[in-house]
């Protein structure tokens, strides 16, 4: 009697084992899938994925030949304060370092800086100076003397290119960049952190 007891139960350790063999199997089979995929396009999973936007495709018309190059400025927001010029030396380094290498579309770089007044770095980083955003006009949300700086700027300055690179200053290139804007595609990457709506009834 004791051991027809036992006969329909499986031990746990049992469905755990099966469980991770099921999900090493479908894991497997889903990856011989795209795999083999890929090999039937001619073009590797990297290739694929750089020319594929993530919602939809890029129209062929608005893809860059290779050998068009589309440059695109560097430009940072920053303050006067030392752990923020810090960065900004650290970045410059790496854009001189990476701007002429094959594979980049670096253009101009310009650091602006929205303390209102000139600092130590003028004469190291190409910098242009604009007022901070006025006391009380952010509602809470600290990050809005970036876009502020931005639009200051766009008005004062012209830029021989037609592409724009909104960099930080803890931003550090360690390879050449391309522009990866297409046309009038931008390129952009989500910061979970900036939402802006979560501040619109303030």
């Amino acid at each position: 009697m004791i051991g027809r007891k036992n006969m329909g139960r499986a031990s746990p350790i049992l469905l755990i084992l099966l469980a991770l063999g099921f999900f090493f199997a479908t894991y497997n089979l889903i990856t011989m899938v795209i795999h083999h995929t890929n090999l039937i396009s001619g073009k590797s999973i990297q290739e694929r994925s750089m020319l594929n936007d993530p919602v939809t495709e890029i129209p062929e018309h608005l893809k860059r030949p290779e050998s068009g190059k589309a440059p695109f400025h560097v430009a940072l927001t920053a303050t006067d304060a030392p752990y923020s010029k810090w960065q900004c030396r650290i970045m410059y380094y790496w854009y001189k370092k990476q701007k002429d290498l094959p594979g980049s579309d670096f253009g101009g770089f310009t650091r602006i800086l929205h303390s209102g007044r000139s600092d130590d770095l003028m004469e190291e980083i190409p910098t242009y100076v604009v007022d901070p955003l006025p006391a009380g006009l952010d509602r809470g949300y600290i990050v809005l003397n970036r876009p502020w700086a931005f639009v200051q700027w766009l008005v004062k300055v012209s830029i021989e290119e037609e592409y724009v690179l909104m960099a930080e200053p803890d931003h550090i290139f360690l390879r050449p960049l391309p522009n990866l804007a297409l046309g009038g595609l931008p390129a952009a990457y989500p910061f979970f952190y900036i939402k802006p709506a979560d501040h619109e009834k303030s």
